[in-house]
C-alpha cells in the first residue's frame, strides 16, 4: 500500500496560481487511481480533480474545470495539481488520496472510492 504526502500550499492572492505535489512511497503507485480533495473549515471533503492510474484518463469537479490541471508522473511517484486562477472559495485544506477499486474516474468523487490519505495541505487566496 502506498503512502501519500501532499506539499506546496501557501498563500497568495486572488488570481494567483500554486502547483501542489503528491508525494508517494512503495512500488505500485500506477495501480492506483489519484484524486484530489479538498475541505474548507465547516464544510464536508469535497471532489476536486482525479486522474487514472496511467494517467490516461482525468475528472474535475465542476468548480475548478478549465483553472485546475491534474497530473502525475510514475516514473517519480509523484502526482500534482496545478491551480490557476485562484478565488478566495478554493481557500481549504487540500488532501491527495490513492485508490483502487474498480470503477472510473467520473465515478470516483466521493472519499469512500479512496483507500490512501495524506495530510493535507493548507492553501489561502486572499481577495
Amino acid at each position: 500500500q502506498v503512502q501519500l504526502g501532499e506539499s506546496g500550499g501557501g498563500l497568495v492572492q486572488a488570481g494567483g496560481s500554486l502547483r501542489l505535489a503528491c508525494a508517494a512511497s512503495g512500488r505500485t503507485f500506477s495501480y492506483y487511481r489519484l484524486g484530489w480533495f479538498r475541505q474548507a473549515p465547516g464544510k464536508e471533503r469535497e471532489f476536486v480533480a482525479a486522474i487514472s492510474g496511467s494517467a490516461g484518463r482525468t475528472y474535475y469537479a465542476d468548480a475548478v474545470k478549465g483553472r485546475f490541471t491534474i497530473s502525475r508522473d510514475n516514473a517519480k511517484n509523484m502526482g500534482y495539481l496545478q491551480m490557476n486562477n485562484l478565488k478566495p472559495g478554493d481557500t481549504a485544506v487540500y488532501y491527495c488520496a490513492a485508490g483502487t477499486k474498480f470503477g472510473t474516474v467520473t465515478t470516483a468523487t466521493t472519499p469512500d472510492w479512496y483507500d490512501t490519505w495524506g495530510q493535507g495541505t493548507q492553501v489561502t487566496v486572499s481577495s
